[in-house]
């Protein structure tokens, strides 16, 4: 959003909510999340998990945006006191830290175009609340200055490609 704010680039795609930056924004897609884990972990038996089921779990976040992103959902969604995952912070690519988590060192968060990639080891599991599927949104947001005739004709085509529900 730095980069926006500076005129750096003309448009950033990212996850969730952005109050900074452009004062131009619009909701595209969602992904659901999943939580990565090692081949033999006991939640891996499972076809789904629930928040509440990370009680006591280590969980392995990079420093990359989308990973605050995740840390704020896991935060909002287990709001109990005892048996907290405890969040391990690493300053390593999203692919590095899928490593991490197949070697054993906790358990991870991706969204489903993650699982494209896939790491010997790592088994994906959705995860779920008491509404369904957890999801993160992804929105574009640029200046509304911005003067760009390649920035008018990127949002034309977003705008094409993930039309905004009708109220």
């Amino acid at each position: 959003m730095t980069a926006l704010r500076s005129g750096t680039i003309d448009t950033a795609i990212v996850t969730g909510e952005a109050t900074q930056g452009g004062d131009g924004t619009l909701p595209l897609w969602s992904e659901r999340i999943l939580l990565a884990l090692p081949e033999g972990h006991p939640l891996a038996e499972r076809e789904t998990i629930y928040w509440t089921d990370l009680r006591g779990e280590i969980v392995l976040l990079s420093q990359c945006d989308q990973e605050r992103e995740f840390e704020d959902i896991l935060v909002s969604k287990v709001v109990f006191l005892v048996d907290r995952p405890r969040i391990e912070h690493h300053d390593v690519s999203r692919d590095t830290l899928r490593n991490l988590v197949s070697l054993g060192f906790g358990v991870g968060f991706v969204t489903e175009s993650d699982i494209g990639s896939s790491v010997s080891g790592l088994i994906y599991r959705e995860l779920r609340d008491g509404s369904g599927p957890s999801r993160i949104g992804y929105s574009a947001h640029w200046r509304a200055e911005n003067d760009n005739p390649a920035l008018a004709g990127f949002l034309s085509l977003l705008r094409e490609r993930y039309p905004s529900p009708a109220v």
